[in-house]
């Protein structure tokens, strides 16, 4: 016979909000959804607070799941696969990427900015021309 370890919180004490929490915590990211909208449908005002609870406290859209499983996939693609030959192109060809990425991004920051210098210069430009058209009409003034 083998023993599960469940994580069931202790609800002896606690009031019904965190008994609520508890329950959905305990049922994942579709119970906190589902509630969400039923709170809409019945009394948009719940669902409107259980929204804004989702976020402030990040439950479940934005729970620590997601972050848990993405950290956790981008750590099982840098162990060996056990193949020296494909770990060695694997790290080649992340390398030529990542040198591929810098140089892609040192191109726009060198685009953007030429077009500042651009459209400082068009400024600057603009300028000088209205400030040359002031003076002529004060010249003619006086």
């Amino acid at each position: 016979m083998t023993s599960v370890a469940t994580a069931t919180p202790n609800t002896t004490h606690m009031g019904w909000f965190s008994r609520s929490e508890a329950w959905l915590d305990s049922k994942g990211k579709g119970a906190w959804i589902a509630a969400m909208v039923l709170g809409f449908v019945f009394f948009w005002p719940v669902g409107l607070a259980l929204l804004f609870y989702m976020i402030w406290s990040k439950k479940g859209m934005f729970g620590k799941s997601c972050r848990k499983s993405k950290s956790r996939h981008r750590m099982h693609m840098m162990h060996s696969s056990g193949n020296t030959a494909f770990d060695a192109y694997r790290d080649e060809t992340i390398s030529r990427l990542e040198e591929e990425q810098a140089n892609f991004e040192a191109f726009l920051e060198r685009l953007r900015e030429a077009k500042d210098k651009s459209e400082f210069d068009q400024f600057m430009d603009e300028r000088a021309k209205k400030a040359a058209k002031e003076r002529e009409e004060q010249s003619e003034d006086a």
